[in-house]
């Protein structure tokens, strides 16, 4: 398995992650189908992932070195005092959602320097602004159901999308 395999797999799984743990407000039917989808776009992330292999891709693949590394410490510090704020101090436990969102698409920014993927600041832009977007709604005491929907389930299909759909994130060419 590649270095892309392994991120698309990552990113796939983050994506069923997302959707999995916010559509518990969905009412049952509604809630089944789209696991029934993530777990597809998982699949087919795993599938179609073993099945494409050209010689360029592990030159292409992120780089799982010191930069990343670094990026992952700062993500998890973040989360960890992000809710550490978020949940006794200012008992805005519906900002969780938000909050990891927002971690996790500036993570990206991060990735997207480490990786030499400009790309990835597309995903990243688009992630951090789902996840403020929960903040705000979570400060305005909006209902659980759109902050879900908005800091939850949306940035999953954005993951899904940024590993399913062509012209995803190449590696820069070298400086």
């Amino acid at each position: 398995m590649t270095k892309d395999q392994v991120g698309r797999m990552i990113g796939a799984g983050f994506g069923l992650f997302f959707v999995a743990a916010n559509i518990g407000f969905l009412p049952t039917p509604a809630a089944a189908a789209l696991r029934v989808l993530a777990i597809a776009a998982f699949l087919a992330v795993v599938v179609l992932g073993r099945r494409t292999r050209t010689a360029a891709e592990p030159a292409a693949g992120p780089r799982f070195g010191r930069g990343y590394w670094y990026v992952v410490a700062a993500e998890a510090a973040a989360l960890v005092a992000g809710l550490v704020v978020l949940n006794p101090v200012l008992h805005l436990p519906q900002a969780t959602v938000g909050w990891i969102t927002l971690v996790v698409g500036v993570h990206f920014f991060g990735l997207a320097v480490a990786w030499r993927r400009s790309a990835l600041h597309v995903l990243a832009a688009a992630l951090t602004a789902c996840g403020l977007a929960g903040l705000v709604l979570a400060a305005l005491d909006a209902p659980t159901p759109a902050i879900r929907v908005t800091a939850g389930i949306l940035p999953g299909v954005l993951l899904f999308a940024s590993v399913l759909l062509p012209g995803r994130a190449r590696a820069c060419p070298a400086d």
